[in-house]
Protein backbone atom coordinates (compact mmCIF):
# COMPACT_ATOMS: atom_id res chain seq x y z
CA UNK A 1 0.00 0.00 0.00
CA UNK A 2 1.40 3.06 -1.34
CA UNK A 3 -0.38 5.46 1.40
CA UNK A 4 -1.07 4.38 4.66
CA UNK A 5 -3.37 7.01 5.46
CA UNK A 6 -4.53 5.88 9.18
CA UNK A 7 -1.81 7.25 12.28
CA UNK A 8 -4.00 5.39 15.11
CA UNK A 9 -7.23 2.86 15.64
CA UNK A 10 -8.59 4.81 18.56
CA UNK A 11 -11.12 2.45 19.07
CA UNK A 12 -12.32 -1.38 17.21
CA UNK A 13 -15.44 -2.62 18.30
CA UNK A 14 -16.09 -5.59 15.70
CA UNK A 15 -19.72 -5.66 14.25
CA UNK A 16 -20.03 -1.95 15.55
CA UNK A 17 -17.66 0.91 14.66
CA UNK A 18 -14.24 2.28 14.56
CA UNK A 19 -12.49 4.98 15.00
CA UNK A 20 -8.97 6.82 13.76
CA UNK A 21 -6.57 9.61 13.01
CA UNK A 22 -4.85 10.87 10.91
CA UNK A 23 -2.57 13.79 11.45
CA UNK A 24 -2.18 16.05 7.84
CA UNK A 25 1.01 17.20 8.07
CA UNK A 26 3.14 19.89 5.54
CA UNK A 27 5.32 16.92 4.66
CA UNK A 28 3.35 14.48 3.19
CA UNK A 29 4.54 14.50 -0.28
CA UNK A 30 0.65 14.81 -1.68
CA UNK A 31 1.25 18.76 -1.15
CA UNK A 32 3.79 19.05 -3.06
CA UNK A 33 1.02 19.33 -6.14
CA UNK A 34 -2.23 19.67 -4.30
CA UNK A 35 -1.62 22.93 -4.81
CA UNK A 36 1.22 24.59 -4.51
CA UNK A 37 0.88 27.35 -2.07
CA UNK A 38 -2.72 26.45 -1.08
CA UNK A 39 -2.23 22.64 0.13
CA UNK A 40 -5.33 21.03 0.44
CA UNK A 41 -6.07 16.88 1.45
CA UNK A 42 -7.55 15.20 -2.11
CA UNK A 43 -10.79 14.23 -1.56
CA UNK A 44 -9.71 10.82 -2.78
CA UNK A 45 -7.48 10.80 0.21
CA UNK A 46 -9.77 11.14 3.02
CA UNK A 47 -11.93 8.79 0.87
CA UNK A 48 -8.90 5.91 1.23
CA UNK A 49 -8.41 7.28 4.83
CA UNK A 50 -12.30 6.23 5.60
CA UNK A 51 -11.61 3.15 3.32
CA UNK A 52 -8.44 2.18 5.19
CA UNK A 53 -10.78 2.39 8.60
CA UNK A 54 -13.48 0.71 7.39
CA UNK A 55 -11.92 -2.48 6.08
CA UNK A 56 -10.19 -3.10 9.37
CA UNK A 57 -13.36 -2.99 11.05
CA UNK A 58 -15.27 -5.37 8.90
CA UNK A 59 -12.36 -7.63 8.45
CA UNK A 60 -12.22 -7.52 12.49
CA UNK A 61 -16.15 -9.08 12.29
CA UNK A 62 -15.26 -11.48 10.22
CA UNK A 63 -12.02 -12.39 12.54
CA UNK A 64 -15.21 -13.04 15.45
CA UNK A 65 -16.43 -15.22 13.60
CA UNK A 66 -13.51 -17.26 12.90
CA UNK A 67 -12.00 -15.93 9.51
CA UNK A 68 -8.83 -14.59 9.87
CA UNK A 69 -8.06 -15.21 6.28
CA UNK A 70 -9.84 -12.42 4.59
CA UNK A 71 -8.48 -8.81 3.57
CA UNK A 72 -11.13 -6.25 2.43
CA UNK A 73 -10.94 -4.46 -0.85
CA UNK A 74 -12.77 -1.46 -1.56
CA UNK A 75 -14.75 -1.88 -4.45
CA UNK A 76 -17.36 0.75 -3.96
CA UNK A 77 -18.04 4.49 -2.54
CA UNK A 78 -21.17 5.59 -2.72
CA UNK A 79 -23.22 9.36 -1.28
CA UNK A 80 -19.56 10.55 -1.21
CA UNK A 81 -20.04 14.15 0.34
CA UNK A 82 -17.10 16.65 0.77
CA UNK A 83 -17.92 18.91 3.08
CA UNK A 84 -14.67 21.40 4.01
CA UNK A 85 -11.44 21.26 2.99
CA UNK A 86 -8.50 19.70 5.09
CA UNK A 87 -5.68 20.79 5.26
CA UNK A 88 -1.94 20.45 6.70
CA UNK A 89 -1.96 20.89 10.65
CA UNK A 90 -5.46 19.71 11.28
CA UNK A 91 -6.30 16.45 12.88
CA UNK A 92 -8.67 14.03 11.03
CA UNK A 93 -11.11 12.01 12.85
CA UNK A 94 -12.54 8.89 11.19
CA UNK A 95 -15.32 6.92 12.14
CA UNK A 96 -16.58 3.65 10.23
CA UNK A 97 -20.06 2.26 11.44
CA UNK A 98 -20.87 -1.20 10.28
CA UNK A 99 -23.85 -1.37 7.90
CA UNK A 100 -23.53 -4.85 7.22
CA UNK A 101 -21.05 -7.97 7.05
CA UNK A 102 -21.45 -10.97 5.37
CA UNK A 103 -18.78 -13.89 3.70
CA UNK A 104 -18.48 -12.45 0.92
CA UNK A 105 -17.87 -8.00 2.03
CA UNK A 106 -19.20 -5.53 4.20
CA UNK A 107 -20.71 -2.22 3.80
CA UNK A 108 -20.07 0.86 6.13
CA UNK A 109 -20.61 4.60 6.48
CA UNK A 110 -17.34 6.74 6.71
CA UNK A 111 -17.10 9.80 8.31
CA UNK A 112 -14.20 12.35 8.66
CA UNK A 113 -14.30 15.22 11.22
CA UNK A 114 -11.80 18.23 11.88
CA UNK A 115 -12.37 19.56 15.16
CA UNK A 116 -15.43 18.06 15.45
CA UNK A 117 -17.13 19.27 11.91
CA UNK A 118 -17.94 17.23 9.56
CA UNK A 119 -15.87 17.02 6.51
CA UNK A 120 -16.14 14.31 4.41
CA UNK A 121 -18.65 11.31 4.46
CA UNK A 122 -19.50 8.16 2.00
CA UNK A 123 -20.84 4.46 2.27
CA UNK A 124 -17.88 2.22 1.49
CA UNK A 125 -18.81 -1.18 0.10
CA UNK A 126 -15.66 -3.96 0.41
CA UNK A 127 -15.28 -7.70 -1.23
CA UNK A 128 -13.41 -9.84 0.63
CA UNK A 129 -10.13 -11.62 -0.77
CA UNK A 130 -8.72 -14.88 0.30
CA UNK A 131 -4.95 -13.84 2.12
CA UNK A 132 -3.01 -17.24 2.09
CA UNK A 133 0.89 -15.83 2.16
CA UNK A 134 2.66 -15.77 4.68
CA UNK A 135 4.29 -12.40 4.03
CA UNK A 136 1.35 -10.49 2.92
CA UNK A 137 -0.57 -12.34 6.38
CA UNK A 138 2.75 -11.13 8.56
CA UNK A 139 2.33 -7.43 7.05
CA UNK A 140 -0.80 -6.63 7.59
CA UNK A 141 -0.55 -7.50 11.21
CA UNK A 142 2.40 -5.61 11.81
CA UNK A 143 0.72 -2.50 9.89
CA UNK A 144 -2.22 -3.22 12.38
CA UNK A 145 0.07 -3.67 15.57
CA UNK A 146 1.18 0.01 14.83
CA UNK A 147 -2.12 1.45 14.42
CA UNK A 148 -3.58 -0.39 17.43
CA UNK A 149 -0.77 0.29 19.54
CA UNK A 150 -1.79 1.41 23.11
CA UNK A 151 -5.55 2.50 21.50
CA UNK A 152 -7.53 -0.51 20.97
CA UNK A 153 -7.94 -4.02 21.58
CA UNK A 154 -6.04 -6.42 19.68
CA UNK A 155 -7.06 -7.02 16.33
Amino acid sequence: MRYILLDRITALNPSGSAFGIKCVSLADDIFVDHFPGHPIMPGALILEAMAQLGGVLVEASMRERGRHDLHALLVTADKAKFRHRVRPGDRLELEAQVISVHEDGGQVKGLARVDGQLVAEAELAFAFAQVTNPKVLARRREVLNVWLTGSAEDA
